[in-house]
């Protein structure tokens, strides 16, 4: 089989990029050293989170020189994501650390005043009718970044560069760029399906070069060029009391049985199920490990194999929570969370979800007076792979209230009174799978880990929890006019018409359903067909390649 080369710094999730090259038909060798990027023929930079630490940790292993020189000689040159950023001349992220200068400009920050950033989901790259490494006009990207660089209409065109754009708020931005023997994609194409396993094989074979700037007849203009509505699948593993790794959903939380034997409700195998989602449409696959497997030696964990497994075949992003916390191993050794989340990053996860431990992490910022003390797992991991890396999972209950000032917490008044008829509530944070409630409201909460770093909140409900009554959209309405990331709605879909309700009545960045995928009541090409139906963007499964 023909040969890659990657090149190998921190770079956050590369075991899916690994797999997408091999599902193209080639093999990876690994660039250590800088004196091995000369023996390159194919170079791929892949790259997330901080432009300044990855410009950093370029320049710090004697990377840049290299890399500009196989640039430099013709051969094929290949920038995801932050490889992308690092051909600018800089940033504002960080501009005290230039880039390689390959194409004049500084990338800027998203605007957050009315959108969302980071900006996370699928999106276009519309070449504008010019063949473009095959990018087609109706296909969908998978975007994350809160960096971007404006596009100017002409300014890059004059440089030389065929320029692909996305639109995300009003704003238009560089999705792709390619000129002679370099591509470089915003968008990562490991995680776009099928249409991103197409702009990498038009790069390793090189006809994407050969039929580069031609206008190109097939192409047109997107059909609306915008952010689609992401659905996610969520799929709850835990070990049943037989040992074996099941996918299960609970009522409420409780996910055992009402028989008399009380066995853990059984759904199915997470790898099939992460594979059957993935080929019905879904946008991004989410693992919650309910059991965190505590007594498995952390090299050994269940959930690493089943994200290897899964990350060959699923071509979309796969969030994984559980456990994710300083631990202290079966043989006495310390490993951090940041080191925890290193072991599921390399398995195939491209997120990570932090539950009860962010619920404590925010009681201390708070009582402290809203200081940042920099050791938390929330701020370990986004340092080191970008905000965009960590989710933090919420779990809030209503308590009701007979009127605002009666508890200092952050109220609403509600539409659905309390058993005593009270017309306010405020949702109380919970934490050990919402066995223990907090004097911590989900406000106070969201916005602690706001400025710790995370980057997504995947808000869960636990009234609404198995009970298909649709999901809690004052709870939604409530949390997204308190912080500016975004937000994935979860808890409570029995029907497609809860998904069109939540994007139609709130602003809410995705909705995630669980039980009503896994008990085959509805697909997610049901539930996406439904929303296409109602005028709602959505992005549909390509098949494979």
């Amino acid at each position: 089989m023909p040969t890659v080369h990657l090149l190998d710094y921190v770079a956050g999730n590369v075991r899916s990029l690994v797999n997408a090259i091999e599902k193209c038909g080639y093999t990876v060798e690994w660039v250590r050293t800088p004196e091995e990027v000369s023996r390159a023929d194919k170079l791929v930079l892949p790259g997330v989170g901080h432009f300044g630490h990855c410009m950093s940790q370029l320049a710090a292993a004697g990377y840049l020189a290299p890399v500009r020189a196989h640039i430099d000689a013709g051969k094929p040159f290949m920038g995801i994501c932050v490889g992308l950023q690092a051909l600018f001349d800089g940033s504002s992220e960080d501009p005290a650390a230039p880039g390689l200068g390959l194409i004049k400009g500084t990338l800027g920050r998203f605007d957050d005043t009315a959108k969302a950033v980071p900006h996370i989901g699928w999106n276009s790259a519309n070449a504008g009718g010019r063949s473009l490494y095959d990018l087609r006009p109706a296909s969908k990207y998978y975007y994350v970044h809160s960096y971007r660089y404006a596009y100017v209409d002409g300014e890059l065109e004059r440089q030389g560069w065929t320029v692909a754009t996305g639109t995300y708020g009003g704003e238009v931005f560089v999705g792709a760029v390619a000129r002679d023997n370099v591509l470089a994609t915003q968008f990562h194409p490991e995680k776009s399906g099928v249409a991103g396993l197409r702009v990498l094989q038009a790069f390793l074979t090189g006809e994407g070069a050969q039929t580069l700037g031609r206008e190109d007849a097939s192409a047109g203009p997107a059909p609306t060029g915008g952010l689609t509505r992401r659905v996610i699948a969520c799929l709850d593993v835990r070990a049943n009391d037989q040992g074996d790794l099941v996918v299960t959903k609970g009522d409420q939380y409780d996910v055992r049985e009402k028989t008399s034997g009380r066995d853990v409700r059984n759904l199915g195998k997470p790898v099939e199920l992460a594979r059957r989602y993935y080929e019905q449409g879904a946008d991004e696959v989410t693992f919650l490990n309910i059991t965190s497997f505590r007594d498995c030696p952390l090299a050994d964990l269940p959930m690493l194999e089943v994200l290897r497994r899964t990350s060959e075949t699923v071509f979309v992003p796969l969030t994984v929570g559980g456990g994710i916390r300083d631990t202290v191993d079966v043989d006495g050794s310390k490993a951090s969370a940041l080191e925890i989340a290193t072991m599921y990053f390399k398995s195939g996860a491209d997120k990570v979800s932090i539950g009860s431990d962010a619920v404590l992490a925010a009681e201390e910022y708070h009582a402290g007076g809203r200081r940042l003390f920099g050791n938390t797992a929330i701020e370990q991991i986004s340092k080191a792979y970008g905000n965009q890396a960590v989710v933090v999972s919420v779990d809030p209950k209503r308590v009701y209230v007979p009127k605002v000032d009666a508890t200092r917490h952050s109220t609403i008044r509600t539409r659905f009174p309390g058993p005593r008829g009270e017309e306010y509530c405020w949702y109380a944070c919970t934490i050990k799978g919402g066995r223990e409630t907090r004097d911590l409201d989900v406000v106070e909460l969201v916005q602690a880990v706001e400025a710790m770093g995370a980057g997504e909140i995947l808000l869960n409900c636990i009234d609404r929890d198995g009970t298909n009554s649709g999901f809690d959209l004052e709870l939604i309405d409530q949390v997204k006019a308190s912080v500016r990331i975004p937000v994935i709605a979860s808890s409570g879909a029995g029907n497609p018409g809860h998904f069109e309700e939540v994007f139609s009545k709130t602003r809410t960045d995705a909705a995630l359903g669980a039980g009503i995928f896994h008990r085959g009541e509805y697909t997610v090409k049901q539930v996406k067909d439904y929303l296409a139906e109602k005028g709602l963007e959505v992005r549909h499964f390509e098949g494979n390649l």
